[in-house]
């Protein structure tokens, strides 16, 4: 992986370079990184450009290079995740009862999952191992088996670099690695890469240099969009205004593009407000037959047009860059609730969009959700959504 592989975070990779270039490079880095934003990508392209040859070579005019070469046999084994020196460590589930499943039981899958899914997240990771409903874990048996390959010495490189990804998935047997971190073998690193630094064990937060990423801005996700994945540039704006600099996200949108979102919005919203029961129900157990993410994606959906919606009412009606029928729906959102029931409807929908991630049942999640819109929103007396 390369620092141009990275969608943005041109501030972030200068940091790191320089962190490497004065040799202020902590022993111990915390990504912080929003869901989409690269967290995993930056920490992969970083410990490419460390073992790099060229980087760690002693001929100053090679040293400290904007880029690793991609080219030497280290950076070819990084690039391939087979690198010796390089270890991965993230959450994974049980196959078998009794067993002490360690990550590099599934460094295939691994190695498949962050080609195609660099911007993945741990909901992506475990569909794609097939956990079902199980929890995945980061183990006591994992975090004895870093102790066990950090006293090991490099194989090659000048350093032995851990990537642990999803920390707040240790849970208390991250208490085993806490003197290993604090006081690491030479030239050792570990790089934590995290969604949610606040579910972290504080004693691993204080032990590590916290480097926190923003979200790339909506232009760089388009740009990504049209390179990348070969999209329309207006398609690739309105996914990128939709997905609310979340690259991943945006992806997920595009293998919905097909769906109309704003139709199936309309008809929710009439049958909350206009139809009745029979038509709530109706639509329930349709949005019930689709899959977790489709659901999901709908309910986000929702939340960027009442978003918008209120961009609306604050700039009395400029909104750039927003297609002709979103527009119009937005502001016949504000018609229907106030600002204070907009905000309490994307509460709502965030509590929905938390409990669907966890296996909620859909019937009911929708039914207990098309109920609180009502209470919301029965007050005011245009509410249509024609």
């Amino acid at each position: 992986m390369l620092f141009s592989e990275v969608i943005g975070q041109q501030e972030i990779k200068t940091k790191l370079r320089n962190l490497v270039e004065h040799n202020r490079l902590s022993h111990a880095l915390l990504l912080s990184a929003p869901e989409g934003a690269g967290g995993l990508p930056l920490a992969l392209a970083f410990a490419q450009y460390l073992v790099c040859d060229l980087v760690s070579a002693e001929d100053p005019k090679k040293n400290f290079l904007a880029e690793s070469c991609n080219v030497c046999p280290s950076c070819v084994r990084a690039a391939k995740m087979i690198h010796p020196d390089i270890h991965y460590v993230y959450p994974v589930v049980t196959r078998k009862p009794g067993e002490k499943p360690l990550s590099t039981d599934y460094i295939s899958e691994w190695r498949e999952f962050v080609f195609q899914f660099p911007y993945g997240t741990i909901f992506d990771w475990l569909q794609f191992i097939q956990a079902e409903n199980k929890q995945g874990n980061i183990s006591a048996h994992e975090c004895n088996e870093i102790n066990r390959k950090l006293s090991l010495k490099s194989f090659e490189s000048g350093y032995k670099i851990i990537i642990i990804w999803m920390p707040e998935y240790l849970g208390n047997e991250g208490n085993k690695l806490l003197k290993l971190i604090e006081e690491p073998p030479p030239d050792t690193l570990f790089i934590l890469v995290t969604e949610n630094e606040t579910q972290i064990l504080p004693t691993i937060i204080s032990r590590v240099q916290i480097i926190r990423l923003p979200r790339p801005s909506t232009s760089e996700i388009q740009e990504a969009l049209i390179s990348r994945a070969g999209v329309e540039p207006e398609q690739a704006r309105r996914l990128a205004s939709v997905s609310e600099q979340n690259y991943r996200e945006a992806l997920k949108q595009l293998q919905h593009g097909e769906d109309d979102w704003l139709g199936m919005l309309r008809e929710w919203l009439n049958a909350v407000l206009k139809t009745g029961p029979v038509a709530q129900v109706k639509w329930v157990e349709e949005i019930s037959r689709s899959g977790r993410e489709k659901q999901k994606q709908f309910l986000q959906y929702f939340i960027h047009l009442l978003e918008q919606a209120i961009r609306i009412r604050m700039s009395e009606g400029a909104v750039a860059d927003l297609p002709d029928s979103e527009k119009d729906f937005a502001s016949r959102l504000n018609k229907i609730a106030d600002l204070s029931a907009q905000q309490a409807i994307v509460q709502e929908i965030n509590k929905a969009v938390y409990y669907i991630e966890r296996n909620a049942h859909a019937k009911m999640l929708f039914h207990a959700l098309t109920i609180r819109l009502y209470h919301i929103l029965a007050n005011r007396e245009e509410a249509v959504v024609t």
